[in-house]
């Protein structure tokens, strides 16, 4: 199945994100087992030719390559498509004007707005009408959920067509509460149980970026319904790795 067929299907998939602009740490995270890998371009230093390559290195693995753009921007969701992304994650889609915009900037006409460009998604100019025909199909839009605004809006922008589904940004979402990083704040919790109230109300795909490197916090959130999951990320894999490691050397090494 491709990742549109297993969100259309509401089957749990688990990636993972990656914001150090090395091939080697793409293809280590790819052959990883996970279902799908995003290339982060809002909160890191990679740039558009870096993502390429990251991309490449993703697919090549047999794994669908997402980008998360850096805004809601109808050039620079076009340009990763283009590079070859299988999708994209837009931040901060707080209305449905916002996810209609997002849409239309990964589908061509008549479905959208995105212009046409002979790049490497399709083929080099060699495979326009086969890759028009993917993209129709099988492109994935995934809004982030990160500001009340999108809670309470939340209805309205699972209900655009292309819209496949949506993913919670915890800390964005609340800091625009006031509480930033209080994720047991009573207000948050109230807006997490409103995401998940109209998530069944519209039989959505719900995602979490689950972000520090916990089995158990990952298992809790697939326990709660959430079915596009983002298990941490790469900085954080390496960072508390390393740390629990030489933590449990302490002892040996100390003097």
């Amino acid at each position: 199945m491709t990742l549109k067929e297993k969100l259309k299907a509401g089957t749990l998939t688990i990636g993972s994100w990656i914001t150090i602009g090395h091939t080697v740490v793409a293809e280590i995270m790819a052959r990883a087992g996970y279902d799908w890998l995003t290339v982060d371009m809002e909160h890191s230093a990679i740039t558009l030719d870096t993502t390429q390559d990251l991309i490449r290195v993703i697919e090549l693995c047999g794994v669908p390559p997402l980008v998360r753009v850096g805004s809601n921007d109808a050039n620079v969701i076009k340009r990763v498509m283009d590079a070859g992304a299988h999708g994209v994650i837009v931040p901060m889609v707080n209305s449905k004007e916002d996810a209609q915009r997002a849409v239309r900037a990964v589908k061509y006409p008549p479905s959208g707005v995105r212009g046409v460009g002979l790049a490497r998604a399709q083929n080099y100019g060699w495979g326009f009408d086969a890759y028009k025909a993917w993209n129709e199909h099988n492109s994935v839009v995934i809004v982030q959920v990160e500001h009340i605004r999108a809670v309470e809006n939340l209805e309205a922008i699972l209900g655009v067509e292309g819209v496949d589904g949506f993913i919670i940004g915890p800390y964005d979402l609340s800091g625009s509460l006031g509480v930033p990083g209080q994720f047991e704040h009573p207000d948050v919790e109230a807006a997490l149980e409103e995401v998940r109230r109209v998530t069944q109300a519209k039989d959505a795909v719900a995602g979490f970026h689950v972000i520090p490197p916990s089995a158990d916090a990952l298992r809790e959130k697939i326990a709660q319904g959430y079915k596009f999951l983002a298990y941490s990320l790469d900085i954080l894999f390496l960072g508390e790795h390393s740390r629990s490691y030489k933590a449990a050397l302490k002892d040996e090494t100390s003097e």
